[in-house]
């Protein structure tokens, strides 16, 4: 018969055994067991996942320059401009942005159906949610290319201009998500409540941008200052700063303060930190110049995209490094 004391401690050794399995079936969401970040099949996935995300920032960019230089009905048809694909004889700058606007869409949405058609080629030697999350990539720019449309054929009305701008930057966090994911990474096990800061700070910001997105589809800036119309829209933005910073803020410090922490996630706080600077020096000065000067507003929006990026990578490292020592210990790849 079995000595009775050796029972304690095969029932640690299983229930031990049990929860390793357990946090190694929870990182399956971030890492899958064939997923090799370094082949070239994961490289090509991945850096075309980059291109698309940096294309979707410059789309957003060129967006504001159009709304800011009144070219958003500069093409008065859609999806074609003045019934061609190129409108050589009416081009002028604001038909310039507002056709360039439409074939970087055009571009990005060509490319996300081959990511997806790529993800789903090397299924195999991806993570299983990697199809999924292209798919809804897809589904992202095809309901912003419909908003788009939406937006010239109502006359640029106020909500589905926000709409637009909502679903853009949905579709750019979605791409981030799935480009940090695949990255290559080593935890540490030193986050602790990092992931949480970050997310919420993430949240917030997002926020923000819809709030700022609706300051500027309504001209509220100058309705408030011109008519003392609008001003509960300008002061909700104003105010929304606060949270946003303070959060944006919560993570660049505590970043700095956490011993042993990847250098990934130290560079990308840092980072949040320098862009939430930057940003508020641009919100002031397009605050004073009364959205007179084009390139401070598009700027503006185009560093709240960037830290609201940076935010959502920092969050996503942020989580697997958590979910991966729990499930490796000793730091997983």
């Amino acid at each position: 018969m079995a000595d009775s004391s050796l029972r304690p401690d095969l029932a640690a050794l299983a229930a031990s055994q049990v929860a390793q399995i357990q946090a190694a079936s929870d990182s399956q969401a971030f890492d899958s067991e064939k997923f090799e970040p370094n082949s070239p099949s994961s490289k090509r996935v991945r850096s075309l996942i980059w291109k698309i995300a940096i294309a979707t920032l410059i789309l957003m960019a060129i967006g504001s320059a159009t709304r800011v230089m009144n070219a958003g009905l500069a093409c008065p048809d859609w999806p074609l401009c003045y019934s061609t694909l190129i409108p050589s004889q009416q081009m002028n700058l604001q038909v310039f942005l507002e056709w360039f606007h439409r074939l970087d869409a055009a571009l990005i949405g060509i490319s996300t159906l081959i990511l997806l058609g790529l993800t789903v080629w090397y299924r195999r030697v991806l993570p299983p949610w990697t199809p999924w999350m292209a798919l809804l990539a897809l589904g992202l720019i095809l309901f912003q290319g419909v908003l788009g449309g939406l937006t010239v054929t109502q006359l640029l009305r106020f909500d589905i201009v926000t709409a637009h701008l909502g679903t853009a930057l949905l579709f750019f966090t979605t791409l981030l998500v799935m480009g940090t994911l695949l990255r290559p990474y080593q935890a540490t096990g030193t986050t602790g409540k990092l992931p949480w800061i970050g997310l919420t700070a993430a949240l917030l910001v997002y926020l923000q941008s819809l709030s700022g997105g609706l300051v500027g589809s309504q001209w509220a800036l100058h309705q408030c200052l011109l008519v003392s119309q609008l001003c509960s829209v300008m002061n909700t933005h104003l105010f929304g700063v606060v949270p946003a910073s303070l959060a944006t803020l919560g993570v660049a410090i505590v970043t700095q303060r956490t011993a042993a922490l990847c250098d990934s996630l130290r560079r990308l706080g840092r980072l949040a930190g320098l862009l939430l600077l930057l940003q508020v020096i641009l919100g002031v000065a397009t605050f004073r110049l009364h959205l007179q000067v084009e390139l401070l507003t598009v700027s503006h929006q185009a560093i709240g995209a960037s830290l609201l990026g940076t935010l959502v990578c920092f969050t996503v490292l942020a989580w697997r490094d958590r979910h991966l020592s729990k499930a490796f210990p000793e730091g997983a790849s």
